[in-house]
C-alpha cells in the first residue's frame, strides 16, 4: 500500500543532535567557581572592606606627607598596599579552601573527576577577582588622597615612569597576593591556617629579618615572598634598600617575579597534592 516507506520513519523517528557540548569543559568549570565566589554575601562585605582599608591608610598616610611641590604623589597613593593586602591574601584562601571546609569538595570533584580543571578555574577566578578589586582600591585610594596631594603640591603624573611602576605595581602585586592566599589554601585546605602561613611568609618574616640585617637575613629577605612588595617602593627607597643589603638586592620587577615564583609553586604543590590525595 502507499504507506511511508520504513527508512524515512526511522529518519524521523532519530532525535534532533544537541549541538550544546556535554560534558565537563573548562569553560563550564570556571562559570561554576565564578559563581561560587560571587554567589557569597560575605565576598562582596570583603570586596568592599579591601577598598576602604586601601582608602583610609592611604589617606592616614598622607596627613604626613611634607609639602614637596613637584615630586611624585604615586607613593601616597599605593601607600594603603600593606594592610589591603590581607584581603587579597583571604580572597584566595577562601577561594582555594573554602570547599574542603564546608564539605562540598567531594561533590565538587565528582562531577570534576580530572580535578585539575578545578584548580585552574580557580586560579582564572581569583585572579580576575583580584585584578577587579585591585583596580577599585587603587582609584579610591587616589581619590581619597587627591586633596593631601594637592596641598602638599604632590603630582600625579602616569607617564612618569616611576608613578607608572608604582600603579600598575599595586595592582600586580596584590593580584599576586591573591593567588599566594589561593596556593596556600589549596594546599593546606583551611582558610585560616593559610591565613596565617601568608601573613607570616609576606609581612612578619620580612620585617623581622629587616630588624635583623646581615648577609644571611638579607638573602632570605630577598627570597621570599615580601620581596614582591619593592615594586610599590619609589626609587630613593629601593636605592636606600640597596645601599644597606649584604645580600642580593632584586629591583622592584625582580621582586614581583619572586612573589609569582611563590604563588607558582604553591599552586603546583596544591596541584600535586590534588593529584595524588583524598579531597577530604
Amino acid at each position: 500500500m502507499g504507506g511511508v516507506p520504513a527508512t524515512a520513519t526511522a529518519r524521523r523517528a532519530r532525535p534532533a543532535l544537541d549541538p550544546r557540548p556535554r560534558g565537563v569543559t573548562l569553560g563550564r568549570v570556571v562559570a561554576s567557581e565564578a559563581d561560587k565566589l560571587t554567589s557569597l554575601r560575605s565576598t562582596g562585605w570583603l570586596a568592599l572592606a579591601t577598598v576602604a582599608a586601601a582608602a583610609a591608610t592611604a589617606w592616614g598616610l598622607g596627613l604626613f606627607a611634607r609639602p614637596e611641590p613637584g615630586a611624585s604623589g604615586a607613593p601616597i597613593a599605593v601607600a594603603g598596599a600593606v594592610l589591603s593586602q590581607l584581603g587579597f591574601l583571604v580572597l584566595g584562601a577562601r577561594a582555594g579552601a573554602d570547599e574542603y571546609r564546608t564539605g562540598t569538595a567531594r561533590s565538587t570533584f565528582a562531577a570534576v573527576p580530572r580535578r585539575l580543571p578545578v584548580l585552574v578555574g580557580q586560579a582564572l577566578v581569583t585572579t580576575a577577582a583580584a585584578l577587579v578589586v585591585a583596580v577599585l582600591a587603587l582609584g579610591a585610594a587616589v581619590a581619597a588622597t587627591a586633596g593631601l596631594r594637592a596641598a602638599a603640591g604632590l603630582a600625579l603624573d602616569v607617564t612618569d615612569p616611576e608613578t607608572a611602576r608604582l600603579l600598575a605595581g599595586f595592582v600586580l602585586h596584590q593580584t599576586g597576593v591573591a593567588l599566594v592566599g589561593l596556593g596556600l589554601g589549596a594546599l593546606v585546605r583551611r582558610p585560616d591556617a593559610a591565613l596565617v602561613a601568608g601573613v607570616l611568609a609576606l609581612v612578619v618574616l620580612d620585617h623581622l629579618l629587616a630588624t635583623n640585617p646581615g648577609r644571611v637575613a638579607d638573602t632570605a629577605r630577598a627570597l621570599l615572598p615580601g620581596a614582591g612588595a619593592r615594586v610599590l617602593l619609589d626609587d630613593g627607597r629601593l636605592d636606600a634598600l640597596a645601599a644597606g643589603s649584604l645580600g642580593p638586592h632584586p629591583g622592584p620587577w625582580s621582586g614581583h617575579l619572586v612573589l609569582a615564583a611563590w604563588a607558582a609553586a604553591l599552586l603546583a604543590a596544591a596541584a600535586y597534592r590534588l593529584r595524588r590525595g583524598d579531597v577530604t
